[in-house]
């Protein structure tokens, strides 16, 4: 048994949680967008082709935002190819994926699914084969009410009130070898400032995320966040992080200290941007865009196997294991702590690509083991996240060292009537004794413990089982005024969730 004290304070806190650090993304790529959430000749279809089965899975996990339509995706795109009548839609090669996209699905559409789903759209745009031009032109398209060239064409396609769309991405990982366009970190600093102001002076309202690193292993990273927030520090209002997590060697212990991976990264590049304010002696702050995470390794072997140039082909389809889904639990713990500084982040992606949702054409949808954790902070992570300190037992594995055996926030909602500890047991064979001082919030009761724990790290959810890994209730928590104490099974998610007395 090994033991673990919290503690928490009133007075110390990170600071407020953005409702889009819940965001998801849906990209033309696989079975994401048909067969995914559209599939007109599906039972559960409504009347514009989407899936209703899909539709209640997703609001289920309380999604705010959806990045749309790329990724990769994006940088080989016109969006006018996938607006107007669909009879007049043109199929193009996709590069990016090597598919054939039959633009069925377009920005109003998506505009549409996204407002079923509770969610709003963050745009992205092609800086890859196009440029500053065509990103103008979506947002008049989007945005503008009428009486212009492009919010008249947009009305003429049946959809009369603009979209009013916020947050926009300008461009996908252009720094990536393989983007189609991709740009030195001065050549795409310069396009992002002008397209950035060209935007802005459509529509002044919105927010624009620029290109950082596509990850932190890229050889231009860091230089490359300096030289891009260069250019356009005062135009933007957050930079880019992607990062994807693999169990590939089969070392959950390694596996489980990848949320250290993730700090450090975002310790890097707020202190990129922290770095760039000061050399122009700047008040603006610039926040982050955790755009892209999740865990991707499974469909790697299975993706050679497809032959190109088919439509909407079963690409990047991880079938995630319990494994999986606590590593998850901590990169949403691990967000959480950086609460003053992450105010966007999407899970990728969201339907049947590395996602937590799978369906099968024309059949049934189930919740992968991923779903759960997010769901969890999705629906209880919102309010002001406490500083949460932790004094447990390390250990040190093939790449990190000095690894806490455990991964713990508290959030207390916007009220202050309720509180949410998350927590995930990294020890490998031991049960956790832990005590959490409160320390001036007041009197608590425990509301209820949910535990996801499974004597099989491989266990995954299927067609056939699809509830093998899910969470459960237990009595292992218990408040006596400004203490909490609770038994933390080896290897688990927890949520604790408080009510005041």
């Amino acid at each position: 048994m090994k033991n673990a004290r919290i503690s928490v304070c009133r007075d110390f806190i990170v600071g407020p949680v953005d409702r889009r650090l819940f965001g998801s993304f849906i990209e033309h790529l696989g079975r994401a967008v048909y067969g995914g959430i559209y599939e007109p000749e599906h039972p559960e279809a409504d009347e514009q082709g989407f899936r209703r089965d899909v539709l209640n899975l997703v609001k289920n996990l309380n999604i705010p935002l959806v990045r749309y339509p790329g990724g990769n995706f994006v940088s080989g795109y016109r969006w006018e190819d996938g607006v107007g009548p669909r009879e007049n839609r043109p199929r193009r090669a996709e590069l990016a994926w090597r598919t054939i996209e039959p633009n069925w699905i377009g920005t109003n559409e998506f505009v549409d699914w996204a407002a079923k789903a509770g969610a709003e759209v963050m745009m992205a745009v092609n800086l890859g084969s196009r440029g500053m031009e065509e990103a103008r032109s979506l947002v008049e398209y989007c945005n503008f009410p009428g009486g212009t060239h492009w919010s008249d064409l947009r009305q003429s396609h049946g959809w009369v009130k603009p979209h009013g769309i916020k947050l926009w991405c300008l461009g996908n990982e252009m720094d990536g070898p393989w983007q189609i366009g991709h740009k030195t970190a001065d050549e795409y600093g310069r396009q992002a400032c002008e397209t950035a102001k060209a935007m802005k002076w459509a529509a002044p309202s919105i927010e624009l995320v620029v290109c950082g690193s596509a990850n932190k292993n890229m050889p231009t990273f860091a230089s490359w966040e300096a030289t891009v927030l260069e250019h356009t520090s005062e135009q933007v209002d957050y930079i880019s992080l992607h990062a994807y997590y693999s169990n590939a060697d089969n070392d959950i212990a390694d596996f489980l200290a990848r949320s250290l991976d993730m700090d450090a990264y975002i310790h890097a590049v707020a202190a990129a941007c922290d770095y760039i304010q000061a050399k122009k002696k700047s008040r603006r702050q610039i926040h982050l865009s955790f755009d892209e995470w999740n865990v991707w390794y499974h469909s790697h072997g299975q993706d050679k196997k497809i032959a190109p140039w088919s439509i909407a082909p079963p690409q990047v389809e991880d079938v995630y294991t319990f494994a999986d889904a606590l590593l998850v639990g901590s990169l949403l713990i691990t967000l959480l702590r950086h609460a003053d500084r992450v105010k966007i982040a999407c899970l990728a992606q969201l339907v049947n690509v590395i996602a937590p949702i799978m369906t099968v054409n024309g059949g049934t949808a189930w919740r992968q083991t991923i779903y759960y954790p997010f769901q969890h902070a999705s629906s209880w992570g919102r309010g002001t996240v406490l500083q949460t300190l932790i004094d447990v037992p390390r250990y040190d594995s093939r790449h990190f060292t000095d690894v806490p055996g455990l991964d713990a926030v508290f959030v207390q909602s916007e009220t202050g009537e309720n509180m949410t500890l998350f927590a995930v047991n990294k020890e490998l064979q031991d049960d956790m004794i832990m005590t959490a001082s409160l320390n001036g919030l007041g009197n608590w009761r425990v509301m209820e413990h949910l535990v996801m724990a499974n004597n099989q790290l491989d266990a995954v959810n299927s067609l056939d089982n699809p509830d093998r890994v899910t969470p459960r209730r237990i009595s292992q928590a218990e408040a006596d005024g400004d203490t909490l104490t609770a038994r933390l099974p080896s290897l688990s998610w927890n949520v604790i969730r408080l009510a005041k007395t």
